[in-house]
């Protein structure tokens, strides 16, 4: 395929791949982020009851926006960084684009993926995170005292708000966290996918099979993100640190913080979570990605 090819199997890819992963893992994302920013509830089950008992089921798609409006164009860029680097690697070490890499030329290029959406994706973060820890109950649901009104009116007022009373430095508030988490998770996500199609893959034959890609995409995403739960856990605690808290000074001191006064079990808060959605949504992200990279090469072939 020709890099024009490639852009177009990838912005395809993204726009398919970003909407049905939302669907699939938000509600559960948004139990994740409470459960870690939050220490009154005493598990998954309590946040979901008291979540849908107060806000029923709009309470768990709070800052959905953000992502949906972003999530093809990251998700996109993001492989889109990953292919590119990965031929730039093989071009300079072994003479050709289309070279078979190595584990450490897929961990790197993977590592380049994670630090590029960090750069795109922060923003939307800090708004899909300040949405979904937003309390504001159902209108049908009955409250003994005057309900207030939500401070954050949807995603993009939330980014406005942000930007007025915290810079612009508070669009990126957690980017340390994030950039620790996403290139490293990325890293061994890429990595886990690509180690498991070869391991799978019979030989004789080029491209992974439709289960081998199921499970390959699900075990890389739960495995990334086993590893990336305490720097997820640190990221989603600064970005709910508004401007007139101030609890925290960055990372090393959120995570020293947190570490003292929860324990260090505080730094696995939401890992249950975190592999349950991975496994479902990475399905849905690399059968989807291989899908239309075949369909491209199809129509490009018949050309």
């Amino acid at each position: 395929m020709t890099n024009e090819e490639y852009i177009i199997a990838w912005w395809g890819r993204g726009g398919w791949e970003g909407g049905l992963s939302t669907a699939v893992g938000y509600p559960l994302d948004t139990v994740k982020v409470r459960i870690q920013t939050e220490r009154h509830y005493n598990g998954i089950w309590h946040c979901i009851q008291e979540t849908y008992r107060t806000e029923k089921v709009w309470g768990f798609y709070k800052g959905v926006s953000a992502s949906v409006l972003t999530v093809s164009v990251i998700s996109s860029v993001s492989f889109g960084t990953y292919k590119n680097f990965l031929c730039t690697i093989c071009k300079l070490r072994y003479g050709a684009a289309d070279a078979k890499p190595s584990k450490l030329d897929v961990s790197l290029a993977g590592g380049a993926a994670g630090a590029v959406r960090v750069v795109l994706m922060t923003p939307s973060e800090v708004a899909k995170v300040r949405m979904q820890t937003q309390r504001n109950p159902h209108p049908s649901v009955a409250s003994p005292q005057p309900v207030s009104k939500p401070k954050y009116r949807g995603s993009l007022h939330c980014l406005k708000v942000i930007a007025k009373e915290e810079g612009f430095g508070g669009l990126y508030k957690g980017c340390s966290a994030l950039l620790c988490r996403d290139c490293s998770s990325s890293a061994i996500y890429f990595l886990t996918y690509s180690a498991l199609c070869d391991w799978f893959t019979p030989a004789g034959k080029n491209k992974p099979g439709f289960l081998v890609v199921l499970l390959s995409g699900g075990f890389a995403g739960v495995l990334a993100w086993g590893l990336a739960t305490p720097m997820d856990v640190i990221k989603s605690r600064m970005q709910t640190d508004e401007s007139d808290q101030h609890k925290y000074k960055g990372l090393v001191h959120c995570a020293r913080e947190s570490v003292r006064k929860e324990g260090a079990k505080v730094l696995f808060k939401g890992l249950g979570l975190n592999c349950i959605r991975a496994f479902p949504v990475n399905m849905v992200v690399f059968v989807t990605y291989e899908a239309v990279l075949r369909f491209t090469d199809h129509y490009t072939n018949k050309k």
